[in-house]
């Protein structure tokens, strides 16, 4: 196969490149791809280094199967035209391309199949809505779903490397006693809550909430709400979320459980008697969603709740994005 990555230095791009070493894609040329800022890096991939090229308008994309692209949904517009022009497939990262119709959006165990009625582009769906629906299916495989709340603990990875080392330095400076200076979030993060992630809608709710509403429904087939708020917490990696879901029959517990157990792409970790569950400070790196802190609401009978938590950089984006360009390979 012959691979591009658009956005190859920012923190998703790494990730691409150290996940398709890690899976043994099979590569035969890689090209990497970024703006001005980034041409000339180079990067180590097995025993090749190979050099950041800038990203122009032409033919960079002749004689290409796949390319991943994690550069903002601005560049992937601008760009689709010339990844797909000769036969290429484009696994988009951005939000660019996620709800328009004819574009599958893809979780491989979630709706697997959808990737195959791809037209050239396939979306990689947001990092929350990722990990949320992973548990979701299990649920839905036991009772169809009625209604989703969710409460997101996003780290600051979801704002990319950048917001990672602000992070740091923040906590520095306010361990030192110094103020708090902040550029990729509203306010400074350490030792804070930010519960805005994304602009404003009119509707009161910001754009990453609308996203997890919407993009579910389009990965699950459903027309069941999904209410989100969506808060930014001083954890560097991992994106945790706390997950209330009303279905049509009432669901075992233990059969949950069960199902969650079995399900590709999740782990349980479920033993509150030994202060077991899913942490974001003991998951980074990993690759499934953990599931944990499940109960019966006490509210209904027909209502469960659990906590969850999964790697936004992997499994929320770049990992993903793999195993969608895996299923194509499987399929051909």
């Amino acid at each position: 196969m012959n691979v591009s990555i658009v956005g190859a230095s920012g923190a998703v791009g790494q990730e691409l490149m150290k996940i398709l070493q890690e899976r043994h894609f099979p590569i035969d040329r890689l090209r990497l791809f970024g703006s001005e800022r980034s041409e000339g890096r180079e990067y180590a991939f097995g025993d090749r280094s190979i050099r950041v090229e800038r990203l122009v308008h032409g033919d960079c994309f002749k004689d290409t199967d796949i390319v991943f692209t994690s550069a903002g949904a601005g560049i992937s517009r601008e760009f689709a035209a010339d990844i797909t022009r000769y036969g290429a497939v484009m696994i988009d990262n951005s939000n660019a391309f996620r709800m328009e119709e004819g574009v599958p959006l893809v979780v491989p165990e979630v709706n697997g199949r959808d990737a195959f009625a791809h037209k050239g582009i396939i979306a990689n769906p947001n990092c929350s809505t990722i990990i949320m629906v992973l548990p979701l299916k299990a649920v839905n495989d036991l009772s169809p779903i009625r209604r989703v709340r969710v409460a997101t603990y996003q780290a600051a990875s979801g704002a990319g490397a950048a917001a990672m080392q602000e992070l740091i330095d923040q906590t520095a400076q306010a361990l030192a006693g110094k103020e708090q200076t902040h550029s990729k979030f509203v306010h400074p993060l350490a030792f804070n809550l930010i519960p805005h992630i994304d602009s404003f809608t009119p509707n009161g709710y910001t754009k990453e909430e609308m996203k997890m509403h919407n993009e579910t429904r389009k990965i699950m087939h459903a027309d069941f709400s999904v209410s989100a708020t969506c808060v930014r917490v001083p954890a560097l990696r991992c994106h945790s979320e706390a997950v209330w879901v009303e279905t049509e029959q009432s669901i075992d517990i233990q059969a949950f459980r069960r199902t969650i157990a079995e399900s590709k792409g999740c782990k349980l970790m479920d033993e509150p008697e030994s202060n077991t569950y899913p942490m974001p400070l003991m998951l980074s790196g990993k690759d499934d969603i953990y599931v944990g802190r499940i109960r019966q609401d006490l509210a209904s009978d027909r209502e469960l709740n659990f906590w969850c938590v999964g790697d936004q950089i992997r499994k929320g984006a770049a990992l993903n994005a793999v195993q969608i360009a895996e299923l194509l390979i499987d399929k051909r």
